[in-house]
């Protein structure tokens, strides 16, 4: 009888029952005042007056008014480079214990963003939160005694002068709580190895070992480890090895592009909670089965403001005009996207993380990623944003019965001088590719009229080229490395897409 599982799950039980249905509205606002009032001598808080915002009869409204927008190259510019020379109290008390480095899906170099003491106690309070919905979940009581399989980057973080370095994944990691340590695989020994392949390895080798109930990561990364365990040991499924695994926490990325190639690996369905952790702090979790939309964590260290997404609010680079409205959470409407603005306890101000959100319940606080600002493809007035992208592939998964779990485009002008979107497709699939393009482009005119609007124009047409899913694998490695928080361009500009060109011809 699974005896501490059933305590756990009581215990996980009882705080859901005593936990009120949760006003998002007035978690903000003590967030938001709690910001100011910590960061209020900062040399931040003194160059834009956070005393004066917190007299404020509208605090909200005056701050969005006197604090501008900030993109990492602008706070890092103005404020965060000072931090490396040994200044403190700049955009947070003190200085930051860590540096979350970060080349999302952007490019080689790193940036280096800011993780407080407070952020890791805010980042740790909302797993909390995700751990009590599992009561939700309708979980056995066998299942709290099994092992959860974190896989994220390396845990062995770089000491630099007074700080640490590393990915969130693996700064989260190594602060995990110690009752948690007992549970936590593949353990602190393997998830210090820095090369991605040697500590998947080892994964491999130990896999017999453990009993697996729960699998949390990058879902790329965590179907390549799948698959070398299935490798390894000669399984036809990754249940034949870990028979209790009965839940997949995903993170990072939007599930669904990888969702039939994940299940092919399985030999029973398991539960798929979607979480939203950035380097910029732990944004929201999945708290229901009835839906796989996240609620924003509104009460630990994070405020929250949306701005409406509009092309004509995004500058060349990303970023958003200074003049571009925004609504906060009690002021934003269902299944529209918005551009995610957020102030942290780390420093972060009025920061654009660079993913746009639509809510699916207003009242739970309840969102789902719907892309990139940077992955807006409007380059000759498609407006492709990169759910319409992804639910075209899954689209194609359907009609062609196979699996495409990656993919990136660009809008690129031909010898002819036409534009085209040309998309590359990881997939086994062994069709004629004028076909496969055909059915792409009749979907998304279905789908969008501003698409099929651009095809009687200036889109000339859609070009599609079927390549190995390890090409996109091998390009992270190339560009950045494997594993951890490191996730595909979707969308490439020209000059970028050259290179891609070049690397998957050569």
């Amino acid at each position: 009888m699974a005896i501490l599982g059933n305590v756990i799950k009581g215990l996980i039980d009882l705080k859901g029952v005593f936990t009120s249905e949760v006003n998002h509205t007035e978690n903000q606002e003590k967030v938001l005042k709690n910001l100011l009032e910590k960061a209020k001598n900062t040399q931040f808080g003194k160059q834009y007056k956070f005393e004066e915002i917190l007299e404020s009869d509208t605090i909200e409204k005056t701050f969005s008014k006197n604090v501008p927008y900030f993109d990492y190259n602008s706070i890092d510019k103005e404020w965060w480079h000072k931090l490396h020379k040994g200044e403190e109290n700049v955009t947070w008390p003190g200085n930051p214990s860590y540096f979350a480095l970060s080349s999302g899906t952007t490019g080689k170099s790193s940036k280096k963003i800011p993780v407080t003491d407070e952020m890791i106690d805010a980042i740790k309070s909302s797993g909390i939160k995700q751990v009590t919905a599992l009561s939700n979940f309708d979980l056995p009581a066998d299942f709290f005694e099994k092992d959860i399989m974190m896989l994220g980057s390396s845990t062995d973080l770089e000491e630099k002068d007074d700080h640490l370095e590393g990915e969130i994944s693996g700064i989260s990691a190594s602060n995990i709580p110690f009752w948690f340590k007992g549970y936590y695989k593949p353990g602190e020994d393997i998830a210090k190895i820095e090369d991605w392949d040697e500590r998947v390895q080892h994964i491999a080798e130990n896999a017999k070992s453990w009993d697996i109930g729960a699998l949390s990561g990058i879902p790329a990364w965590i179907e390549l480890m799948m698959q070398k365990v299935i490798e390894h040991h000669n399984l036809e499924n990754i249940h034949e090895i870990w028979p209790n695994l009965q839940v997949y926490t995903s993170g990072g990325v939007a599930f669904g592009p990888y969702e039939k190639s994940f299940n092919a690996l399985l030999g029973k369905p398991v539960t798929v909670i979607d979480t939203y952790l950035a380097s910029e702090g732990y944004i929201a979790t999945q708290v229901r089965p009835e839906t796989d939309a996240m609620q924003l964590n509104t009460e630990n260290g994070i405020y929250f403001e949306f701005v409406p997404m509009n092309p004509d609010y995004i500058n060349a680079d990303g970023s958003i005009h200074q003049d571009a409205p925004v609504f906060t959470i009690n002021e934003v409407e269902k299944n529209k996207d918005y551009i995610l603005i957020i102030s942290t306890v780390s420093g972060a101000w009025r920061y654009l993380i660079g993913d746009t959100i639509e809510f699916t319940d207003v009242e739970k606080a309840e969102i789902k990623i719907t892309g990139r600002t940077k992955f807006f493809l409007n380059t000759v007035g498609s407006q492709l944003s990169v759910n319409k992208m992804d639910d075209a592939i899954k689209s194609l998964e359907e009609k062609f019965d196979t699996l495409i779990p990656e993919y990136t485009i660009c809008a690129k002008r031909f010898e002819d001088g036409e534009f085209y979107h040309s998309w590359y497709l990881g997939t086994d699939l062994k069709k004629d590719e004028e076909e496969v393009a055909t059915a792409l482009d009749n979907f998304l005119k279905d789908a969008n009229k501003n698409y099929k609007v651009a095809r009687s124009k200036a889109l000339k047409g859609v070009k599609v080229q079927l390549i190995s899913t390890d090409k996109f694998h091998d390009w992270s490695d190339k560009n950045k490395k494997k594993g951890g928080q490191v996730k595909m361009e979707r969308v490439m500009k020209e000059e970028k897409f050259a290179e891609w060109e070049e690397f998957v011809n050569n």
